[in-house]
């Protein structure tokens, strides 16, 4: 049994690093957010230590190594905002702990280098959360496009995730903390399709505001159009007719891949993975971080050419 600790734990993203703990039969040791409306602890771990400060909790993993063998932590997993993700990662490499980090596992390609350095001097490992990596389906379609080749594909990658009125003045909404949209809500369908389709060779970002980006990438097989989106009003009409506000959906070659189901449990696939040391590290982690990094410092270009359907529609194009 692997002891835990865990921050950001009041965060949207937490519970299912909660489940994925104790569906692998671990344990939480202690659990740190500035805010203090953690009661789903209750229904994981109700013995574990809570802290509102992070220099507490900082100082309370580091008695716990020193003094207790049986209580320090081997594992910190972090859902923490995207901007302290370095800072944690760092505190669990100091505490000789490993990181399981939620995505991006950093915002700039520069931090990987650091904590790279960091990792080689500790006894600890870093690890991400790259889900769909290892949902059935999807694994499939690797498979299958493995069979595939010299061609180059025709990728359209649309995800609209309804966000409301909120999420713009919550640290999602600030460039400077979450990344922007394609950072903070794309990260996960850049690295899937670099998994499926190989290092990126060309980008261009054609639309770009708070709530919505689009533009292209050139893959080393694929030619990508994207579109991602938190507004409500980008969702399809049949789907948002029918009650749903989230739109997935990825066309290769004029080929809808369904994958709208098999969400549930992906975190547990994932720590499970990990747990027996073969989990999504550093240099797995890289070509996603610096793919989002340059769409997020690329300037909008006026070429329309390979434009996304949905950002036609935004720009008055037909």
């Amino acid at each position: 049994m692997n002891n835990f600790g865990i921050t950001g734990i009041a965060g949207y993203i937490a519970p299912r690093h909660l489940q994925a703990i104790k569906d692998t039969g671990n344990r939480l040791i202690a659990a740190m957010d500035p805010h203090d409306s953690v009661g789903i602890i209750d229904r994981f771990f109700p013995n574990a230590a809570f802290f509102t400060e992070f220099e507490r909790f900082d100082r309370h993993l580091e008695k716990l190594r020193r003094t207790s063998s049986d209580e320090k932590i081997n594992y910190l997993s972090i859902c923490s905002p995207n901007h302290l993700h370095d800072a944690h990662i760092r505190l669990a490499l100091r505490l000789g702990a490993n990181a399981i980090c939620e995505k991006p596992l950093v915002l700039n390609p520069w931090n990987l280098d650091a904590l790279q350095e960091l990792e080689n001097e500790s006894a600890g490992k870093v690890y991400t959360i790259l889900q769909l990596r290892v949902h059935p389906s999807l694994i499939e379609l690797k498979n299958k496009l493995l069979q595939i080749k010299s061609k180059k594909h025709d990728v359209t990658l649309t995800y609209v995730t309804s966000r409301g009125p909120w999420y713009k003045f919550s640290w999602k909404g600030d460039q400077p903390k979450s990344g922007g949209i394609a950072t903070n809500i794309g990260i996960h369908f850049f690295d899937l399709l670099m998994w499926y389709f190989g290092k990126m060779e060309g980008i261009e970002v054609h639309y770009s505001s708070a709530d919505k980006m689009s533009g292209y990438i050139e893959l080393e097989r694929a030619n990508v159009k994207w579109f991602l989106s938190t507004d409500r009003n980008d969702l399809p009409e049949e789907v948002s007719k029918n009650g749903k506000t989230t739109f997935r959906s990825i066309i290769v070659d004029q080929e809808e891949i369904e994958f709208t189901e098999g969400f549930t449990d992906l975190h547990t696939k994932v720590y499970s993975e990990t747990l027996v040391g073969r989990g999504f590290g550093l240099e797995t982690a890289r070509p996603s971080v610096e793919l989002v990094y340059k769409i997020r410092n690329e300037k909008v270009s006026s070429k329309q050419t390979v434009l996304h359907p949905f950002a036609k529609k935004i720009l008055g194009i037909k």
